[in-house]
């Protein structure tokens, strides 16, 4: 934020004005250029990025790091980063045994998480006791048009019945409507009741549908209202994500917060693209062949 912005003092502006200053601000500092690395592109890595050096990658992120930076176009991130993946199945067709086998494949290559519907949330817990892999769950899926007291409601039940991380949909055509207050008492309402049950929560902006401007105010919201990661889609837009919105999305939030690449992630090269434009997490439904192209 500019000097000017912070000498007028922020208990001056009203939300809709916060946010369209940090949106003015993100936009006009992106992208960002500067002298490269040969190698991987950064300009900050000096020999010690994940294409130089795997091995010390694969150390940090033993060490508790979810997020390895690097640029567009590295060729060697360790083919151990099967814990950024949420092994997904979401389409309303999907069977018991399909969701089982979810799990099963989770559990075999260890996944971080399931993201499944609601109704196999129990099932899913069950399966995967005793194992690593969590169960992650979808709320006012998939299209975030609903009340948000009804998202807090699901929130708290799909909590309690052993889900701990939670994806929800925002409500899209508020954002559109420019209704900064709804869209962060939206969302709010999901943090404060997946919060205290331990379960964290990743905010589907559904970029498809957004202006770079409402990413970055999709973005801005989520954070004020205490959210845990933002996420780029449903899976059942037009479009999925996307390496420009990951960067853009990472900018906004900041190393903080974490940033949910989905929709359309099927090979190796598209995970890796979107880990090296600032994904913490994958969404994929591939995740077993991404995998095995790693390897």
């Amino acid at each position: 934020m500019t000097t000017a912005t912070l000498q007028g003092g922020l208990g001056a502006y009203s939300l809709d004005q916060l946010v369209e200053i940090i949106t003015r601000e993100v936009l006009a500092a992106y992208p960002k250029t500067g002298t490269e690395c040969a190698v991987c592109g950064s300009s900050t890595c000096v020999g010690q990025c994940v294409e130089t050096n795997p091995d010390g990658a694969r150390k940090v992120v033993e060490a508790g790091a979810d997020r390895l930076s690097a640029r567009l176009g590295v060729k060697n991130i360790a083919a151990d980063m099967a814990g950024m993946i949420d092994h997904t199945i979401l389409k309303p067709n999907a069977t018991e045994e399909q969701v089982r086998q979810l799990c099963l494949e989770a559990r075999e290559f260890s996944f971080a998480t399931v993201c499944i519907n609601p109704t196999w949330i129990p099932m899913a817990a069950e399966i995967l006791r005793g194992s690593p892999v969590k169960v992650c769950t979808v709320i006012g899926f998939p299209l975030g048009a609903t009340f948000a007291e009804v998202k807090a409601f699901e929130a708290q039940r799909c909590a309690n019945l052993g889900a701990t991380e939670l994806d929800m949909v925002i409500n899209i055509g508020a954002l559109k409507s420019r209704q900064y207050d709804l869209v962060q008492d939206d969302i709010a309402a999901v943090v404060d009741a997946a919060h205290p049950l331990g379960a964290s929560v990743k905010v589907i902006i559904e970029a498809a549908y957004l202006t770079d401007e409402e990413k970055v105010e999709a973005c801005v919201l989520s954070k004020a209202a205490g959210a845990d990661y933002v996420k780029t889609s449903t899976g059942f837009a037009p479009t999925g994500a996307t390496v420009e919105d990951v960067a853009l999305m990472r900018r906004v939030v900041g190393p903080g917060m974490g940033v949910k690449a989905a929709g359309g992630v099927k090979t190796a090269e598209d995970a890796k693209a979107m880990i090296a434009a600032g994904a913490t997490r994958i969404g994929a439904s591939a995740s077993v062949k991404i995998i095995g192209e790693l390897k």
